[in-house]
């Protein structure tokens, strides 16, 4: 059914169509009209428990305990607040539960910002967790199910990541699945191992040296073999909604000379400039990247061996190589790929047509650039 909403709503419909037994948030911009509207959802009878928390680290204890007793649960957060979990983050992924969060990327502080860029999630990339960046509302409202789906089929939490303001804040026509129709995808959760009185189990117990590094293997090979399980699960959404999604999303790429990678909502800008310069004969495509982790390097590979390629992000690894451009670099280390690095659009700088039409030309030298990107009209 088509809705005219805004993308906080459209998300909290999404999240409860899926029928989580729990959901406990703490509000915090830009995710704040999504906890709302789950509260809402919670009085009027729709989802069976929302816990209106004191903090987010608690939010994130709250719906670990209730996964962990055998629950489907859901948090959102964003900025700060994803940095307050951080322990518990590191914990759900050891503990293999199935947890999904929706992340409003934002900035982090210090200064303090409200506004929009990738730092705060990208920031928890080695935490074990799923990360599927999304570029649209509609997007967004897709990956919910298909997030516990994925969890649920793993053992591991997911991050359905959406740029804050950009989608959680814009109203726009989005198809949103009945609760019949999630349904019919999304199976009961039914899990492989719950705290049960009548059957005693612990979990996340104490591992000694012997055998904590056989845990971490165990825990990064199944992150890894989540590449087949989100491939799949994209594919059975696309089967019955006809809206396909993977690990990345190429764009002209295949007869290019100069591609642009990127993540989130930038992309359909990268789009319309690309159309813009092949209009004019210009050889340019995009890649976006959804999945950040895992990490699709053979795709990546594929589509970008041999090209001259510029990385976009809003997000820095401080004192190092940025993230993506670091992980598309090494996804096509050996090979004659030209990889520059662009960051940009921090603290919600605003990120315009000419500034990526800049990024294109910059990509003609045949040189590899590193630098950040201003406001270009």
């Amino acid at each position: 059914m088509i809705r005219t909403l805004e993308g906080s709503k459209a998300i909290a419909e999404s999240v409860v169509n899926c029928k989580p037994d729990v959901v406990a948030c703490y509000p915090i911009t830009p995710t704040t009209h999504v906890a709302e509207a789950l509260d809402k959802a919670f009085v009027n009878g729709r989802i069976k428990k929302f816990i209106a928390t004191e903090s987010e680290f608690t939010s994130i204890s709250a719906i670990l305990g209730a996964t962990a007793a055998g629950s489907r649960a859901f948090s959102t957060t964003s900025s700060q607040g994803l940095l307050l979990m951080h322990e518990v983050l590191f914990t759900a992924a050891g503990m293999r539960l199935p947890l999904v969060m929706f992340v409003g990327n934002r900035a982090v502080s210090a200064p303090l910002n409200i506004w929009n860029d990738e730092q705060d999630s990208v920031s928890q990339r080695d935490c074990g967790w799923i990360q599927l960046y999304c570029e649209s509302i509609q997007e967004a409202v897709d990956s919910i199910p298909q997030a516990y789906k994925i969890a649920e089929k793993t053992l591991l939490p997911v991050m359905v990541c959406g740029d804050g303001h950009y989608l959680t804040h814009v109203v726009g026509q989005v198809d949103i699945p009945s609760e019949k129709e999630t349904s019919d995808f999304l199976p009961e959760f039914k899990p492989k191992l719950k705290l049960d009185p009548q059957n005693p189990v612990s979990l996340g117990v104490y591992a000694n040296p012997s055998c904590y590094q056989e845990f971490r293997q165990d825990l990064d090979n199944d992150l890894r073999a989540s590449r087949e399980v989100i491939k799949r699960v994209g594919a059975e959404w696309n089967e019955k909604f006809k809206r396909a999604y993977g690990l990345i999303d190429a764009f002209q790429t295949k007869d290019a000379d100069r591609i642009l990678v990127s993540m989130g909502s930038i992309t359909p800008s990268m789009r319309a400039v690309a159309n813009e310069l092949r209009a004019k004969g210009e050889k340019v495509g995009v890649l976006r990247v959804r999945s950040f982790r895992p990490f699709p390097s053979k795709e990546v590979r594929d589509e970008l061996e041999d090209k001259t390629i510029g990385v976009f992000e809003k997000a820095l690894s401080l004192g190092s190589a940025a993230p993506l451009y670091a992980e598309v670099a090494e996804a096509l280390r050996d090979t004659n790929a030209i990889i520059s690095s662009f960051v940009g659009g921090l603290g919600g700088r605003e990120v315009t047509r000419g500034d990526i039409r800049y990024m294109f030309d910059r990509l003609k030298g045949g040189n590899e650039v590193k630098e950040f990107v201003s406001v270009r009209k």
